[in-house]
């Protein structure tokens, strides 16, 4: 979370922030993913982690950004190769990723959809599925909330993540020790995916840990 009073002020306003090379425009009610550091970390670990490469002469393996904001882990999928759907619930994160993909010159290789979880996806299946939900138990807000809160978004996560990945196909993750991990985690537990630590660091008073839940 934000501990630098001088970062608050990139908080629900517009913000021009720039992750890895990717430049990022900001929302109001969008969360800013360099001030909160999950976003900026997760971009990283998916630029440097290994990724399965589609066959040569196949088509590019297709990615889901799940929760996409402003668009910054379905950016670096698709500097990776991947075909990329993005999905938010937040309009407002959906009119952002779209302006960050045309920016960026990715609007051919990531199209973002509106939508609760998978439902904009349904019946479609990913090689790469990431998601960095959001952190605490408890009703939104207002649509900036929607990234922090949820009533029982990791439960319907895990439930529903199996069959949306391909045979082989697996679902990049990122937990934080501010909120309740432990929910997903333990949803996780009950799926046919084998899960692992795949990334984790150390900033002080949290510690962010990316998972690799894989299918067979």
């Amino acid at each position: 979370m934000a501990k630098r009073p001088f970062l608050l002020r990139r908080v629900r306003r517009y913000a021009l922030e720039r992750v890895g090379g990717v430049s990022l425009v900001v929302f109001p009610d969008v969360l800013n993913p360099v001030v909160f550091r999950s976003g900026d970390y997760f971009a990283r670990v998916i630029e440097r982690i290994p990724l399965a490469e589609p066959p040569a002469g196949l088509a590019p393996a297709r990615a889901l950004d799940m929760g996409t904001g402003t668009g910054v882990a379905a950016l670096f999928a698709a500097r990776r190769g991947y075909q990329v759907v993005a999905v938010d619930l937040n309009p407002e994160a959906v009119r952002c990723a779209r302006i960050n993909a045309l920016m960026n010159r990715a609007e051919e290789r990531i199209e973002v959809r509106q939508g609760d979880l998978f439902a904009p996806v349904a019946g479609e299946q990913f090689d790469l599925i990431l998601f960095n939900p959001p952190f605490f138990r408890g009703q939104p807000r207002d649509l900036f909330d929607m990234a922090w809160r949820s009533i029982d978004v990791p439960e319907r996560f895990a439930s529903g993540l199996l069959t949306m990945l391909r045979p082989g196909g697996k679902a990049l993750i990122l937990l934080s020790t501010d909120g309740d991990a432990s929910s997903l985690l333990a949803a996780l537990e009950h799926s046919a995916l084998t899960v692992q630590v795949a990334a984790r660091r150390h900033f002080g008073s949290e510690i962010m840990t990316v998972y690799c839940a894989q299918r067979p």
